[in-house]
């Protein structure tokens, strides 16, 4: 049976329904998603930031011993991998990106359950889905945009014009 052969013979929801298992489901996911992205965020970065600061401490070292060119090239090494894991993924964007839709979603809830305007009319629950289906179609358009993006070319096969 399809998805919309199932969803056609189920009765309508509720708001109860639809807040519980849409809005709240999706400000769970979006509040989740975003803790997660701020965690690697800055763990990846305090890294970062600690490995570039032992650098001139690894310099000065050189001159008893020499064998720390090994490590001051394992520490760039790294700042550069930990840079490409941090732009690869965006945990910065994505933390940023989910939590605005998490507030955007919980501030759609409360303005609904409250009855505050736009939902103080009498389709108010229409408005509210409306509202809800039009922000999480947004991040969804987002999302294909990202997947859509053509492979960055490296930076010595580009040529680069004065703009």
């Amino acid at each position: 049976m399809s998805t919309e052969a199932s969803l056609a013979g189920t009765a309508a929801m509720n708001e109860k329904q639809y807040i519980e298992e849409r809005v709240d489901d999706q400000l769970n996911w979006y509040s989740r998603r975003a803790r997660v992205n701020r965690s690697c965020f800055r763990w990846l970065r305090i890294i970062e930031i600690v490995f570039a600061a032992s650098i001139p401490l690894f310099t000065s070292l050189l001159v008893r011993e020499p064998q720390m060119t090994i490590v001051i090239s394992a520490v760039g090494v790294l700042i550069v991998v930990i840079s490409g894991v941090l732009g690869l993924y965006k945990f910065q964007e994505n933390w940023i990106e989910y939590r605005m839709t998490a507030e955007r979603l919980k501030h759609e809830k409360y303005m609904f359950l409250t009855r505050t305007s736009p939902y103080d009319k009498e389709r108010a629950f229409g408005i509210l889905v409306e509202r809800i289906e039009a922000e999480l179609a947004k991040e969804g358009i987002s999302w294909g945009g990202y997947i859509r993006q053509p492979a960055t070319t490296p930076a010595s096969a580009t040529v680069s014009s004065p703009e």
